[in-house]
């Protein structure tokens, strides 16, 4: 009866924080399809329907802004004293994240047109710079 007891009370104790797992994990889905549609917005072209004509570069620069944006977002969740500040810091990692395209396509005038016509070396530098910042982003959430 006794083992009994603490079985039934070590299953409660791991499934004790399954209401906060439950609650960072809705909102970083959230996060992250709030992300993919204003990415995908502020894009001057149609990224989704490039990707699905098989645009290569639309897919390298798309899935770069999103490993750029999930890894703070990732640091957000794991360093963040509350939910709110969660919250708080995952809207900065999206704001941070656009302005990364929006730099890089000051930097490089014909980027969205590049990308358009499936130059993988545009898509390749905008992927890079997007991850990279997205790691100094999550390291200085650490701080």
């Amino acid at each position: 009866m006794f083992g009994g007891y603490a079985m039934k009370s070590s299953l409660l104790d791991s499934l004790s924080g399954l209401l906060g797992f439950c609650s960072y994990f809705a909102a970083a889905v959230v996060f992250v399809i709030t992300f993919c549609f204003v990415y995908c917005k502020m894009t001057p072209y149609d990224e989704m329907k490039l990707i699905r004509e098989g645009n290569t570069s639309a897919a390298i620069s798309f899935g770069g802004a999103l490993i750029g944006f999930i890894l703070p977002l990732y640091s957000a969740i794991t360093h963040s004293v509350s939910f709110l500040d969660m919250l708080i810091w995952s809207v900065i990692a999206l704001l941070v994240q656009c302005a990364v395209f929006g730099s890089v396509r000051l930097i490089f005038k014909d980027l969205a047109q590049e990308i358009e016509n499936n130059h993988a070396a545009a898509a390749t530098l905008l992927a890079f710079c997007s991850i990279a910042v997205g790691i100094l982003n999550a390291a200085c959430m650490t701080y």
